[in-house]
C-alpha cells in the first residue's frame, strides 16, 4: 500500500493522473504529507508520545532524552512516504525560505549503506551561516550558525519530480544564540503573549491550566501572466513588477472582474496547487478573482500562528513553482504593474485558549461581555502606543508603492470598530452604559428570499485594522512579505498592553472593586486615552491625512525609510527586552537588514531601468523611426516622426539624469544609500518611466518588443 502511495503521490505532482476527488481530498489526501499527532500515536510508545504532546500543546521544554525515538519514527514516516533526504527548513532574514538537503544513507564501512537519522541530527544542525543576512550579528568570516527544531511545527514532506525530502521545521540563530530568523521571534512572542493573557483570564475566573496562543488567517492576492510573457520581460524576472508599461484603454474600470468567472487555465493551476496545500495541512478554503484583471485571491482557515506562518511560506512557494507547469507565472509582488490594483496578504489575528475559546468573540451581549470588552481595549491601547511597529512590519520598498492607493490602506495606522462597537464603547465613556444599533434581519424585497442577518457594521477596506466580526483585520501586510513580523509585532504590543491593564485590574480588585465596576472603570479610562486611533471614514480622504497628523497626533509615516528608524527607539528596546523577544542587539541588526534590503531592492530596479531603456526602448523606437523615414513623407508620418523623436530626446535626457543618479549612491552606509536611492534615484526612474510610457503608445506592436498590459494581463 505504501508503494502505492509513492506512484500516486510522484504521479500526482508530475500531472500524471488526474486530480484527486472532492472526497479523496478529504479523506485520503488532506496532511498526507504531514508528520500529524495521530501518526506520531501510531509510532511513539505512550510516555514518548505524552512528553512530546505536552511540548507541542502546552509549551513546556521538550525532553532531548526522546530525540532518538522521534527522530526514528520520523524517518520510518518520511521513507515510507518516497522521501530519500531530510533538511532543517528554516525562515532566514532573507524573507524566504533555506533548506540543506542531507541523504538518510550512512556508509557502514563495508562498501555497504543503511538508513540513519538519529536524535542529534533532529535537534540540530550546523548550516553555513556567512551568506545569511545578519546586521552585524557577526562578522563574514565568522560562519557557524545553528537550526534547530521547532517541535510545535509539524514536520512534512515536500514533493518534486525526481523524488521527495522530509522538512523539519526549524529556527536558524548564531553561534552565540542570536537569533537570525523570522521564527525565533514569533515562537517568543507567542510565549510573551501567553504570559500575559493566562494572569488576566484567571482574574476573570479561568482554570489554571489555560494557556494562550494567537491565531492567524492570511488572505494572499497575487497575479497570474503566461509564461512566455514573462520571460520577455527583464523587469519582471529580475524585480518582480514593471518599471515600464502604458495604461491599456480597459484596466478594472469596469468593476467586472472582482468575483468574476475563473478561466479554466487559472482554476486548473489552482486546483493542482490546492491539492498539493491540502497534502501539506494547509486549509485553504477560499479561492476567487481580485479586482484588477488577472488578479487573483486563495484564503486560509484560521491556524495557530506559527504553524500559519509556516504554511504561508509554503503556499508562496506551491503557487509559483505550480503556475509554471501550467505555463503560467504567479507574480506575488505588492505593484507588478502601475494603476492597478496593487496585492496584499490581510492577516486575520485574533487570540485563543487551549480550550478553543476565541478571546475577541463579543457574543450576542458585547456591551456586557467584560472579557471581551477588556482584551478588545487592551488592543487599542496596543495599536495606539505602537503605531510606529505595524508601520515597520509591512514597510519594504515593494509595499511603499501600494500603499494608499487602490484598495490599500493608507501608512498612517488607524483602527475600525463599525458602528455597533464604536458606540457601546461610547456609552461605556459617557456612562449610559448598554448597547444602541443591534443586529437584525435584511428583507431582500421579494417574498421567494429568505431575510438574511444583518450586521449592525460595514466593513471598511480602506482601514489598515480593522475588527471583523471576530478578529482584527490587519490589511497593510504586503502581498510578498513572510507574516512572522507582523504577527510578532502584533502578539508583542498587545502582550504589553494586556500586562498593563492586568496590573491595573488587580490592584482595584486588591482594593475591593468588584470585578464588574474594575472592569468598566478600566475600559473607559482606556477608551478615553487611546481613541483617537479609532476612525471609521474614507482613509484615502486627504481631509483625514490632514486631521490625523495636526488633530489626533498620530504618525504618518510614508515610506519605509521613515518607518525604519523608529525600530530601535528608546521605547522598543525597552518594550521587546522587556518581554524576551528581542535584545537591543538583535534590534539594531534586523533595521541594518531592513536599510539593506531596502537598498539593494531599489538599486537594481534602478540599474535595470536604466538597462532596458538603454538596449530595448531607445533601440526600438530608433528602428521605428528608421522605417517610418522611409515610407514617404506624408503630412500624418511627418507628424508622428515630430512626436516620436521629441518624446524619445525626452527619454534620452531623462536616461541621463538616471545614469548620473545610479551612479552616485550618495555615501558609504547603507542607510544613506537608501536614501539617495529614494530621493534621486526613484524620481529618476519615474522620468524615464513616463517618456517610455508614452512612447510605447505611438511606437508599432511589431517594433515595441516588450510585452504590454493589454497582453500580459487580459491574454491568458
Amino acid at each position: 500500500m505504501e508503494s502505492d502511495f509513492r506512484v500516486i503521490s510522484a504521479a500526482r505532482q508530475t500531472n500524471l493522473v488526474e486530480q484527486p476527488s472532492p472526497r479523496e481530498l478529504i479523506d485520503d489526501v488532506y496532511a498526507s504529507d504531514v508528520l500529524t499527532l495521530d501518526d506520531l500515536r501510531s509510532r511513539l510508545s505512550k510516555p514518548v508520545f505524552r512528553s512530546l504532546q505536552s511540548t507541542i500543546e502546552r509549551g513546556t521544554p521538550v525532553d532531548a532524552g526522546i530525540a532518538d525515538t522521534v527522530a526514528l519514527a520520523m524517518k520510518n514516516w518520511a521513507m515510507e512516504r518516497g522521501a530519500s533526504h531530510y533538511t532543517h527548513w528554516f525562515q532566514p532574514l532573507t524573507g524566504s525560505t533555506a533548506e540543506k538537503h542531507d541523504s538518510f544513507l550512512s556508509p557502514m564501512g563495508d562498501g555497504k549503506v543503511m538508513s540513519a537519522f538519529g536524535g542529534s541530527e533532529l535537534l540540530q544542525a550546523e548550516p553555513d551561516a556567512s551568506s545569511f543576512p545578519s546586521g552585524g550579528l557577526r562578522a563574514t568570516f565568522e560562519a557557524r550558525g545553528y537550526t534547530v527544531w521547532d517541535p510545535t511545527s509539524p514536520a512534512f514532506i515536500l514533493r518534486h519530480s525526481g523524488g521527495a525530502t522530509l522538512c523539519i521545521p526549524a529556527i536558524f540563530a548564531s553561534w552565540n544564540g542570536e537569533a537570525l530568523d523570522q521564527k525565533t521571534p514569533l515562537l517568543r512572542s507567542t510565549e510573551a503573549l501567553n504570559r500575559a493573557v493566562v494572569p488576566a483570564l484567571r482574574l476573570f475566573g479561568a482554570s489554571e491550566g489555560t494557556r494562550v496562543i494567537s491565531t492567524l488567517g492570511a488572505e494572499q492576492e497575487y497575479f497570474l501572466i503566461a509564461e512566455e510573457f514573462y520571460y520577455q520581460r527583464p523587469d519582471l524576472m529580475m524585480a518582480g513588477r514593471t518599471l515600464f508599461g502604458a495604461k491599456p484603454p480597459r484596466g478594472q474600470e469596469l468593476e467586472d472582474h472582482y468575483f468574476g468567472n475563473i478561466p479554466d487555465r487559472a482554476l486548473t493551476f489552482m486546483s493542482d496547487a490546492e491539492s498539493q496545500l491540502y497534502a501539506l495541512g494547509i486549509p485553504i478554503k477560499t479561492r476567487h478573482k481580485e479586482v484588477a484583471p488577472g488578479q487573483f485571491e486563495l484564503a486560509p482557515i484560521f491556524e495557530e500562528s506559527n504553524v500559519a506562518a509556516d504554511h504561508q511560506q509554503l503556499t508562496m512557494q506551491v503557487m509559483q513553482s505550480t503556475a509554471r507547469r501550467h505555463g503560467l507565472v504567479a507574480l506575488l509582488h505588492e505593484k507588478p504593474f502601475a494603476g492597478m490594483n496593487g496585492s496584499g496578504k490581510h492577516c486575520n489575528w485574533s487570540m485563543s485558549t487551549d480550550a478553543g475559546e476565541n478571546l475577541l468573540e463579543p457574543g450576542d451581549t458585547p456591551h456586557e461581555n467584560l472579557q471581551f470588552l477588556f482584551f478588545c481595549s487592551a488592543v487599542i491601547k496596543a495599536v495606539d502606543d505602537h503605531q510606529d511597529l505595524l508601520r515597520i512590519s509591512v514597510a519594504s520598498a515593494s509595499n511603499d508603492h501600494r500603499l494608499g492607493a487602490q484598495e490599500a490602506p493608507p501608512a498612517i495606522i488607524s483602527m475600525f470598530f463599525g458602528s455597533e462597537l464604536t458606540e457601546i464603547f461610547e456609552r461605556l465613556e459617557s456612562g449610559v452604559g448598554g448597547r444602541g444599533e443591534r443586529k437584525g434581519l435584511l428583507g431582500m424585497g421579494s417574498p421567494v428570499l429568505p431575510h438574511i442577518p444583518r450586521h449592525a457594521g460595514d466593513r471598511n477596506r480602506t482601514s489598515p485594522f480593522a475588527f471583523t466580526g471576530n478578529k482584527f483585520e490587519f490589511r497593510a501586510p504586503g502581498s510578498s512579505q513572510s507574516i512572522s513580523l507582523p504577527v510578532t509585532m502584533l502578539n508583542v504590543i498587545v502582550a504589553d498592553a494586556v500586562t498593563e491593564l492586568t496590573g491595573q485590574l488587580q490592584a482595584r480588585l486588591d482594593a475591593g472593586t468588584d470585578l464588574d465596576k474594575a472592569v468598566g472603570e478600566i475600559v473607559r479610562e482606556t477608551y478615553t486615552q487611546h481613541k483617537r486611533i479609532l476612525f471609521n471614514g474614507d482613509g484615502y480622504d486627504e481631509a483625514w491625512h490632514r486631521e490625523a497628523e495636526q488633530e489626533r497626533g498620530l504618525l504618518n509615516l510614508r515610506t519605509s525609510l521613515d518607518a525604519y528608524p523608529q525600530l530601535t527607539s528608546e521605547k522598543n528596546v525597552a518594550l521587546f527586552e522587556r518581554h524576551q523577544v528581542l535584545d537591543a542587539r538583535e534590534l539594531e541588526a534586523r533595521q541594518e537588514i531592513m536599510f539593506d534590503i531596502y537598498f539593494k531592492t531599489v538599486n537594481i530596479e534602478g540599474e535595470l531601468t536604466e538597462t532596458i531603456a538603454q538596449s530595448v526602448l531607445l533601440p526600438n523606437t530608433l528602428a521605428y523611426l528608421r522605417d517610418l523615414y522611409a515610407s514617404g513623407q506624408s503630412l500624418a508620418v511627418k507628424g508622428l516622426i515630430s512626436e516620436l523623436e521629441t518624446l524619445n530626446d525626452a527619454l534620452y535626457q531623462a536616461l541621463q539624469e538616471l545614469r548620473t543618479q545610479n551612479a552616485e549612491l550618495g555615501g558609504e552606509s547603507a542607510h544613506e544609500k537608501a536614501f539617495h536611492l529614494r530621493d534621486n534615484v526613484l524620481p529618476a526612474m519615474l522620468k524615464v518611466r513616463r517618456a517610455a510610457d508614452e512612447l510605447e503608445k505611438l511606437v508599432s506592436d511589431e517594433h515595441w518588443k516588450l510585452p504590454t498590459y493589454r497582453q500580459m494581463l487580459f491574454v491568458k
